[in-house]
């Protein structure tokens, strides 16, 4: 037993190290403290935009407020939004990320006996989204991946006047080689199609792309697609035990930088 397992991690590795498969899916966790590979920089870095890029502080307070101030509602807002974006994936159906938002707003507060109106529901949403700030070690963080030769591109669910205008009142446009939404495919991420047509856009195989996100439910939809990942592990955000691990976990953009920034 102990021989078949180490042929089977010498086959691995050199096929890892070959590019014949991504090593990061190569190894079982239990492998992985064993076996050192050496990885490769990713050709492109995608990177999600709302939490990962972008300070959600100000429009929690706001959906906060529209629930009447109760803001322990606001995971069931999002996990239901994200629900109902899936749904319209599911459906064949697309509507704007920011408008399921709003419907999943209202869905909530009328399960908790609260009043919203479309239009309330709408603005206390796109009204605070459109002006989100970066978080502090964004812009150097990126400057550093851009200063060290990697190609950056966004990908994010919102579409692509929402993030032009986001980006815009953030200061991060310049950062960017590329700007990517899901609005141009009409799949939302999780679906493996939307990686797919990503890594397409950017005519680099999967294998060459990196997610950077802080979201559970992103990565492990990127890695699914065969993609690597790099988890931000924000306050509150939580990766999915399911999933493979990404090579990558840090607590903000600038740790993530120095690791990328060392990859040969």
């Amino acid at each position: 037993m102990k021989n078949e397992k180490n042929t089977r991690r010498d086959f691995i590795k050199k096929s890892a190290m070959a590019g014949l498969v991504a090593p990061h899916l190569a190894f079982s966790a239990s492998e992985k403290e064993n076996i050192e590979v050496p990885l490769e920089r990713p050709k492109v870095l995608f990177f999600d935009v709302n939490e990962t890029l972008l300070d959600l502080t100000v429009m929690k307070q706001s959906v906060g407020d529209a629930l009447g101030g109760r803001s322990e509602l606001l995971p069931l807002w999002f996990t239901t939004m994200l629900q109902y974006s899936l749904v319209s994936t599911v459906g064949g159906q697309y509507q704007d990320f920011g408008i399921i938002g709003a419907a999943a707003l209202q869905m909530v507060a009328a399960n908790h006996g609260i009043t919203i109106t479309e239009e309330a529901a709408k603005e206390s949403i796109l009204g605070p989204i459109r002006s989100l700030p970066a978080h502090p070690e964004v812009k150097a963080a990126l400057q550093k991946l851009r200063d060290a030769g990697y190609t950056l591109v966004s990908f994010t669910n919102s579409s692509n006047k929402g993030v032009e205008t986001q980006f815009k009142n953030a200061g991060l446009t310049d950062y960017f080689d590329e700007r990517l939404s899901i609005e141009d495919i009409g799949k939302f991420k999780p679906h493996t199609d939307a990686y797919h047509w990503a890594s397409r856009k950017m005519g680099v195989n999967p294998s060459e792309c990196m997610l950077v996100a802080a979201h559970g439910w992103d990565i492990a939809g990127a890695l699914w697609a065969g993609w690597r990942g790099a988890f931000v592990s924000r306050p509150g955000a939580q990766l999915y035990p399911l999933a493979v691990a990404p090579e990558v976990i840090e607590s903000d953009l600038t740790l993530i930088a120095e690791r990328l920034i060392a990859l040969k």
